[in-house]
């Protein structure tokens, strides 16, 4: 039977099925317990996760993103009320301060070892991380927030952004000697969602018409350009790039990322909430990012997302992360509450199966972080298991309304 062949056609949305909220809740549990306390590193920062959940052999760098979106995740785990939480958000937001911090030439390094900087140069997409650890623990009062977040936003201010094009460069030696010849989207789309979460915490609007830009950019003007495929890589005047060959596949994959293209598909619809509603082109850009996704990037056959396409829409790397199915499940929730249709529905239903039938490791816990092509485990690229950012968010956003971030979605029903 194909991957296609039937999804339950019962009336109704599961997302306002009350077993399936008691599932999503118990596998958001299951998470937390898996990353707590197994990956918190006594030395700063946290540990990657092997195959069976314990710190990965030779694990001694850190980079940013794994110790901010810990920060992130735990600070949902604090609004939830999860006991534990309050002590892995401060152990990463000390980290960040102390460490990444570079008191020398400012703003954040991009990893460390236990001997200080393993990669000191200044990445768009570590910062923009930084920005959503500092707006999420300021929903929490964390004593370092403020500071943080008024010093990564300086820092994106003056150092990154790019005001000609609505965008942020990519990427600049320790001592802000520029990296020429590359601009990336995926640093955009998660400074996209920081943005968000910044002006969520402060309410200051300058956050926001940011957001609104890179948007705007990315997605109503070089994606629909490419009929509403993603590209990842421009040159420095954000002209797309379809030969760039990928020197680090896991951050810069080459060809596209379907992806990124349902992660848009739901950050472009929140920021339509948050925008007030008032960008008629947001919900129709939502709504194709999403149907190119599972009609170009679903394997048909075993299912699941392929992890990056050619620019002739055929598979290049055919293996399957986990992340597309945890991107795909927020995506289709937020579509189900603002343009519901049985199409969405259909999909939300058939993501979870999949990720039910395949992804979640019953075993050791926690979810795969790779699958090959015929839906077996694999470590082609990633190593062990991943980090909580994306499945714990997937497994949460349906259970609140689509009108804002998950942590202040949380919040305001707390």
């Amino acid at each position: 039977m194909s991957a296609l062949s039937f999804a339950s056609s019962a009336p109704g949305s599961w997302r306002d099925r009350a077993r399936h909220r008691a599932w999503l809740s118990e596998q958001a549990n299951i998470l937390f317990d898996q990353f707590d306390p197994a990956a918190l590193n006594p030395r700063g920062g946290f540990f990657d996760l092997d195959a069976d959940g314990a710190p990965l052999s030779g694990n001694a760098v850190r980079p940013i993103h794994t110790t901010a979106r810990a920060v992130h995740c735990y600070v949902i785990g604090s609004l939830l009320g999860r006991p534990g939480s309050d002590r892995m958000v401060d152990h990463g937001m000390r980290y960040l301060w102390h460490h990444h911090r570079d008191d020398r030439h400012g703003g954040y390094m991009w990893s460390l070892d236990d001997d200080g900087p393993r990669d000191a140069t200044k990445q768009g997409y570590g910062h923009a991380f930084v920005l959503l650890a500092a707006s999420s623990a300021m929903l929490v009062g964390h004593p370092l927030a403020d500071a943080m977040l008024a010093d990564v936003t300086e820092i994106l201010e003056t150092r990154f952004w790019e005001d000609a094009h609505g965008a942020i460069a990519e990427e600049f030696e320790r001592d802000w000697t520029p990296m020429r010849g590359y601009r990336g989207q995926n640093s955009n789309m998660h400074l996209t969602e920081a943005l968000m979460a910044a002006f969520e915490a402060t309410g200051e609007r300058f956050y926001l018409d940011k957001a609104i830009r890179i948007a705007d950019l990315l997605i109503n003007r070089r994606a629909r350009e490419c009929g509403f495929r993603v590209a990842e890589h421009f040159d420095e005047s954000w002209t797309v790039d379809r030969g760039y060959k990928a020197v680090n596949e896991m951050f810069r994959p080459s060809g596209t990322t379907p992806g990124h293209w349902l992660e848009w598909a739901r950050l472009v619809l929140q920021l339509w909430v948050l925008d007030g509603k008032r960008q008629a082109w947001m919900p129709e850009a939502a709504e194709a990012l999403f149907r190119q996704s599972v009609e170009l990037g679903w394997d048909p056959a075993a299912g699941g997302f392929f992890y990056t396409l050619g620019w002739d829409d055929k598979p290049a790397f055919r293996f399957k992360p986990w992340w597309p199915l945890a991107e795909a499940a927020g995506a289709a929730a937020f579509l189900v509450e603002h343009r519901p249709s049985k199409f969405h529905e259909t999909w939300y239903r058939r993501i979870w199966n999949t990720v039910a039938d395949h992804y979640i490791d019953r075993a050791a816990g926690g979810w795969f972080e790779e699958l090959d092509e015929a839906l077996r485990p694999s470590h082609s690229l990633f190593a062990g298991k991943a980090d909580i950012y994306h499945s714990l968010q997937a497994c949460l956003i349906p259970l609140y309304p689509a009108g804002g971030s998950l942590t202040r979605m949380i919040g305001a029903q707390a």
